[in-house]
């Protein structure tokens, strides 16, 4: 039998043969894309190629394609794990022409794979054409058609709707009719006495789709219309877990060993047998199984879990794994994190991120474990309060969120804990709670854009600011785009010397003139590989030259602190180990901020080590020099490669001596590393599990910043009437502060003693009740709750109610012996919430024997000790 690697080199081999190139998998989390929070099908890092912003480097090309579906229009978390076929992440295996062949070729060869390769059973595979759709003027797949007909029985080719054979990535953007192919995978018996084309599409467990022939002919625009593209493309994709399940004829994805692996590893952890059933036991080793690649491969790509939008993802997705085995397998302690070496072993040659990072993946993974566990079994009882006091069979809006907000529950958590009660969520109820709050999963969509208006078609979209800040150019397309009610524009230029954001370094800003008017810029981002220029407003008309100019400061300055980056990534290297790698950054022209992976906190010492080595390394004015290679040459020769980031066969690599930095690096740099001139760490802090950050300023930012710091130490010296050594100045301020703090508590001491002897010989007798009321003279709020504590020790069967002005405001004391508050059925807290808060227009609260309130208004005191006495 085939294993699943067997399988997989397979496929690549076969279209390899083909002319196809083999390229690698596109990192799973999405960068310069604001339209997707992770690459969700195989054709998404080529969208560029489809939509003719960018010419491919080849005109065939295979993958296989790391996919997460967990959110947005391709949400498949509820069925993953409960069902035999849905998966959270997923291998897509696709073979792609841009504008090469078409439909015959792509429907050819994927049934030589699967016939004469596969040898699938032909009897058992089933075709599907796309039927039309008049609504949207759009004719039947005749190619299509034609080309199954030379090759499948025509029983066996069946008609699709726009719903099943016409495929979008999303709601704009490129799409198509797509021809499907189908496996029924039921025994003989079953087959005699149900044909499989009558359960094509019917969501049959083992009547299943396993290769989408896309035929990319359009593009869908926003306000629903088609239009045609300049080129035709094939798009196909191919799920490897269903291929391998298929080979391998297994009834379930999760009985091959693309799963299995890791199944009898969480056996061995919690000494559970998987039984293959419905049982909820396991449907817990199946999520395991499931979640775990996900959240591995996610986080070995750079996004960390976290509390919004893609990081909110994979936090839900872990959670949703804790519970199952939390509940289902009797497992009281971290386990996800013990299963990453069965992952990262297992595809070290396909997807070798993971292996090669994963102490620090574990590290984070086990950490967000930790976290949730403490809350989880605490939240789990709160759920069986709420669902026993549940009416109607529904946990209302506001229940559900206190599980979110409170005990850390994912809304589908909770919506998959009440359907295993046959309980719904008041799900209206829920959104209001939750309207204050944004919808962390689509947060990277909340700008409305408009389509774009298209001046030059076939133009270019270059950069050139590596070389040039001053250039003329023209406009090729705009658009108007709207966030937060606000209006503003997007430009594309024909040439550009605006450095769009990535790799951490800000974009560019500086102004255009256009037709004697000049716009400024105020940001340059991408959208996958395009440049836009953002801009407030612009002119009525765009023809004709453009003359755009970089804000030469801004940028200079920038590029500062991109090479004082560069410096300190090294540096970090050098002092701590070779273990650091970037987790993130960002660089402008105030400052940079550096994430990297380290597992303690960065000492003082360790820190100016790390300073030291940078400003050396600025003294010796080192050439900053930018070099073109293949990216193997690169690596060959020592370059530093980001996980997370898909680089290109040709890289821009960055040498700052060859034996101290050489990096990968698409951003703009200075020529020689003196003209940093100083560099300077600001802040270190932590930011995740095993991922630290450093605040730092270099050139003119880092004088500055020392300016400042020497302006500080010389108004303190000022104070300290210029001492020859400050610090021991500074020292004996302190232990002079230190010995006058405690004189001055042992005479408030002495001073709340003879207080409180003076309050009890003030004691009342009101229906057998001691009461104290007094306005009394302290200098804080503290003191007198010390002096109610003291009266609790020499007092019993009392009410107290102390009150005194302190610099003008009100501060009040109650205290009540146990015994009132039982017979009375008086509180504290109430006494001060109902009578006391409204006199002295403030609040407070406490415990039932002892509160406290402070306000505003200090004239009612008397009163407020008058209705407290009332009570009695």
């Amino acid at each position: 039998m085939l294993t699943s690697a067997e399988i997989r080199q397979q496929f690549l081999d076969f279209f390899r043969s083909k002319g196809h190139e083999i390229v690698p998998s596109a990192p799973i989390v999405v960068k310069n894309d604001p339209t997707l929070l992770f690459t969700n099908a195989g054709m998404n890092q080529f969208k560029d190629y489809f939509l003719g912003n960018k010419k491919p480097p080849y005109t065939r090309v295979a993958d296989t394609q790391k996919c997460l579906r967990v959110s947005g229009k391709h949400n498949d978390l509820e069925e993953v794990g409960v069902d035999t076929y849905h998966h959270t992440m997923f291998e897509m295996l696709g073979n792609w022409s841009f504008g090469d062949y078409f439909k015959a070729e792509a429907i050819a060869w994927s049934w030589e794979l699967l016939t004469e390769v596969y040898k699938l059973d032909k009897s058992r595979l089933y075709v599907t054409v796309f039927e039309g759709d008049a609504k949207e003027n759009l004719p039947p797949s005749k190619i299509a058609l034609d080309a199954w007909k030379k090759i499948v029985a025509e029983e066996h080719i069946l008609f699709g709707n726009k719903k099943d054979n016409f495929w979008e990535m999303g709601d704009t953007g490129p799409c198509g009719p797509c021809s499907e192919i189908h496996v029924d995978m039921r025994s003989d018996e079953e087959r005699a006495l149900i044909p499989g084309k009558e359960l094509v599409n019917k969501d049959h467990p083992q009547v299943i789709e396993i290769w989408n022939n896309v035929f990319i002919q359009y593009n869908r625009k926003k306000d629903g219309s088609l239009e045609p593209l300049p080129s035709r493309h094939v798009d196909t994709g191919m799920g490897f877990e269903r291929l391998v399940r298929v080979i391998q004829n297994k009834k379930s994805n999760y009985d091959t060993d693309v799963f299995t692996g890791t199944i009898a590893a969480t056996e061995a952890i919690t000494g559970k047998k998987y039984d293959y059933s419905d049982s909820k036991e396991a449907v817990a080793f199946r999520v395991i199984a499931d979640h775990i690649r996900a959240i591995a491969f996610t986080i070995a790509d750079g996004q960390l879990p976290s509390n919004t939008g893609a990081g909110y993802v994979i936090r839900r997705i872990l959670r949703r794994a804790v519970r199952y085995y939390f509940s289902y397998l009797d497992y009281k302690q971290p386990l996800l994190f013990r299963l990453l070496p069965v992952i990262g072993k297992q595809f070290e040659h396909v997807f070798p991120e993971l292996e090669k990072q994963l102490d620090f993946v574990s590290k984070v993974v086990k950490e967000e474990e930790d976290a949730f566990l403490k809350t989880l079994d605490k939240g789990l009882k709160r759920i069986d309060d709420i669902i026993a006091q549940s009416v109607n069979k529904t946990i209302n809006g506001r229940a559900a969120f206190e599980l979110f907000d409170t005990y850390g529950f994912p809304a589908d958590l909770t919506r998959l804990i009440a359907a295993e009660q046959q309980m719904d969520i008041d799900e209206e109820g829920f959104k209001a709670e939750m309207q204050q709050q944004k919808d962390r999963s689509r947060a990277a969509t909340a700008i409305d854009t408009e389509d774009w208006v298209v001046l030059d078609e076939f133009a270019l979209n270059e950069f050139v600011g590596y070389d040039s800040l001053e250039i003329q150019t023209k406009v090729t397309k705009y658009r108007k785009v709207k966030a937060k009610g606000k209006e503003a524009f997007q430009l594309v230029l024909e040439a550009t010397p605006f450095y769009a954001e990535s790799g951490g370094q800000v974009g560019d800003t500086g102004t255009l003139e256009i037709n004697d008017e000049t716009i400024v810029i105020t940001d340059t981002k991408k959208e996958n590989n395009l440049i836009i220029h953002f801009a407030d407003t612009i002119p009525a008309h765009l023809n004709g030259p453009v003359f755009a100019k970089v804000d030469l400061g801004k940028r200079k300055a920038t590029e500062v602190h991109h090479s004082a980056t560069h410096l300190l990534h090294a540096a970090l290297r050098k002092v701590l180990g070779t273990h650091v790698a970037q987790k993130g950054s960002l660089v402008n022209s105030e400052h940079l901020r550096f994430d990297f992976s380290h597992f303690a906190k960065v000492t003082d010492e360790e820190i100016a080590r790390i300073e030291t080595i940078v400003n050396r390394k600025i003294r010796e004015n080192a050439p900053v020099i930018i070099k073109e290679m293949s990216k193997e040459d690169a690596v060959a020769m020592g370059a530093m490669a980001l996980f997370g980031e898909k680089y290109g066969d040709t890289v821009r690599v960055v040498i700052i001596d060859p034996t101290y930095s050489i990096e990968l690096c698409g951003g703009t740099h200075v020529g020689n590393t003196g003209e940093l001139g100083l560099f300077k760490i600001k802040h270190e802090s932590a930011v995740a599990a095993g991922v630290r950050r450093i605040e730092a300023v270099s050139g003119a930012a880092a004088a500055s910043f020392v300016d400042e710091h020497m302006a500080t130490l010389a108004a303190v010296k000022e104070m300290l009437k210029n001492p020859k050594d400050i610090s021991k100045a500074v020292e004996h301020l302190v232990a002079d502060n230190t010995e006058l703090k405690k004189r001055i508590e042992s005479l408030e001491a002495r001073q709340l003693n003879i207080l409180k002897e003076e309050l009890l010989q003030k004691v009342q007798l009101i229906h057998g009740i001691n009461f104290i009321g007094a306005l009394v003279d302290v200098s804080n709020a503290d003191a007198l709750k010390k002096l109610s504590f003291d009266i609790k020790s020499s007092l019993s069967n009392y009410v107290a109610v102390l009150v005194s002005n302190i610099d003008g405001k009100a501060a009040v004391a109650v205290s009540l012996d146990e015994t009132v508050v039982n017979d009375k059925k008086l509180e504290a807290p109430k006494i001060i919430k109902e009578h006391v808060a409204p006199l002295i227009k403030g609040g407070g609260g406490g415990q039932k024997t002892l509160a406290t309130a402070g306000g505003q208004d200090a004239s009612n005191l008397s009163k407020v000790i008058e209705q407290v006495k009332s009570l009695l």
